[in-house]
């Protein structure tokens, strides 16, 4: 029996004019031009139940920046901080399939800001060369700015020296660094790896394979009532036998936050170690690796406005001093000869080969952006956005939303993972896209063991940033009815 999508792909040319099958098209509009508003709504009727599709939607003609941001600016009056921000991404003003782009799919990677966008190309354009060891003047200036993105990633995270900053090619391989680095070297029969259930591949799959190698065991903890991380069943599982403890800072699909400080001192206690998968939290929030006493913490560009191909793992200096290297190669080397070689100290000792030069310089663009806005202004207005997007979600009939409900003491991060009964979560992000210009994600969100908790093999996933606003919010609630409608009016 075909799906209703099915249903719906070939009812496209008979009932409601050519609507899935063309191509998508993509219209750039000026941010800053008054013929770009879309504050008149068009609703136009493609069959005999009636449903918007490539309703124009509203728009702002706004020509601050984030430049203005940092010191108060009466001139901005009462714009919220996705107004003002907004004209600095280029990618947001485009129509996609004759809707104006609603861009909410920021927990898989971010939107790059003007800053980065011209920092990399000044890197390809003015001072392209290789770094270290070169001494002309293109070479010591990439060195220089790559060094540089370092020192500005330690200091946006506090840790005490650029030295405890490892460039990876994102999270993913940072925490494979410390899985096979540290974890082959200090991990044995019978020890035990701490995660929750709710924790992405990434975290998961890399200890899979060295418990495999060395004996150890992982333990999860699972879900309370609320749909979060079980804290008191984490700290359950510690013993003297747990020696990595491996969680997320905020969850990709849940939405939660787990209180890291006082899992470090649990684990601390038991003389574990900690990995904190922090993707979703140092975009979002102030993230302080000194004050969290993390031993490992590790995040991507690409979710911080920053390019992708490159992410960072911090760890202790101690603890990189004693890890062997990862990957063999140039510049991780002291000496090397026929047979045998000596290795750089940390965080050389870890970057072998080429890295992704432009992509760190552009990292450090992003921070620079990120900083001049401020950190905590950042996650107090999407604190605000989370709430409006949650509470705007339970609107729609039939609806779950994962995760805890935000209260006075509880706050999400600005994601909501859903389910809309007897409508697959692809069906609805399919929909809203070729119907509506809204971009969100459905899937298991790389999040498996998770989903199957929850008795679910999939969910729908909208999730902000600072650059969104209430009326995305607005306008995604309204094409998220229209997709409930539509798929149930074949029922």
């Amino acid at each position: 029996m075909p799906s209703t999508l099915t249903l719906f792909n070939l009812c496209c040319n008979s009932i409601m004019g050519t609507v899935v099958h063309k191509l998508p098209s993509f219209k750039f509009l000026n941010p800053t031009s008054s013929s770009s508003h879309y504050c008149s709504t068009t609703t136009t009727t493609r069959t005999s139940k009636t449903f918007r599709a490539g309703s124009r939607r509203r728009s702002f003609s706004i020509s601050a920046s984030a430049s203005a941001v940092r010191e108060d600016n009466p001139a901005l009056g009462s714009l919220s901080l996705g107004h003002i921000t907004r004209p600095d991404f280029p990618i947001l003003h485009q129509e996609v399939n004759g809707s104006r782009l609603v861009y909410l799919d920021n927990a898989a990677t971010s939107q790059k800001p003007t800053a980065v966008l011209n920092a990399l190309q000044n890197y390809y354009e003015a001072y392209n060369s290789n770094v270290h060891r070169g001494i002309h003047y293109l070479s010591a200036r990439a060195t220089d700015e790559y060094e540089l993105a370092r020192k500005k990633v330690a200091a946006f995270i506090n840790a005490s020296d650029s030295g405890e900053i490892v460039f990876t090619k994102n999270a993913t391989e940072a925490i494979n660094l410390v899985a096979y680095s540290w974890g082959m070297s200090n991990l044995k029969p019978e020890d035990e790896v701490i995660l929750t259930i709710a924790e992405h591949h990434s975290a998961i799959v890399p200890w899979q394979l060295v418990a495999q190698k060395t004996g150890a065991i992982l333990k999860f903890a699972s879900l309370n009532q609320d749909e979060a991380p079980d804290v008191d069943k984490l700290r359950q599982l510690f013993s003297r036998k747990t020696k990595i403890v491996v969680v997320h800072h905020v969850s990709n699909t849940l939405a939660s936050v787990l209180p890291i400080e006082e899992i470090v001192l649990w684990a601390h206690d038991v003389g574990a170690k900690v990995l904190v998968d922090a993707c979703q939290s140092v975009p979002h929030m102030v993230v302080n690796v000194q004050s969290l006493n993390v031993d490992f913490l590790v995040a991507s560009s690409h979710k911080m406005c920053g390019p992708t191909g490159v992410g960072f793992l911090y760890g202790k200096s101690e603890l990189l001093s004693a890890m062997p290297p990862f990957l063999g190669g140039g510049e991780m080397i002291s000496d090397v000869f026929l047979d045998h070689s000596t290795y750089a100290e940390p965080p050389s000792r870890f970057e072998a080969g080429t890295p992704a030069i432009g992509e760190a310089i552009g990292l450090g663009a992003a921070i620079d952006y990120l900083s001049r806005l401020g950190m905590q202004k950042i996650h107090d207005y999407e604190i605000e956005l989370a709430k409006y997007l949650y509470e705007s979600l339970l609107s729609v009939p039939n609806i779950h939303v994962y995760g805890p409900a935000p209260s006075e003491n509880v706050d999400r991060a600005a994601l909501c993972s859903f389910n809309v009964e007897n409508i697959h979560p692809t069906d609805i992000a399919t929909f809203l896209d070729q119907q509506h210009g809204v971009a969100i994600r459905s899937g298991h969100h790389c999040a498996q063991p998770l989903h199957r908790h929850l008795g679910v093999n999939a969910s729908a996933r909208a999730s902000l940033h600072f650059y969104n606003t209430k009326e995305d919010v607005d306008d995604f609630i309204q094409a998220l009815n229209d997709t409930v409608n539509f798929f149930n009016s074949f029922k």
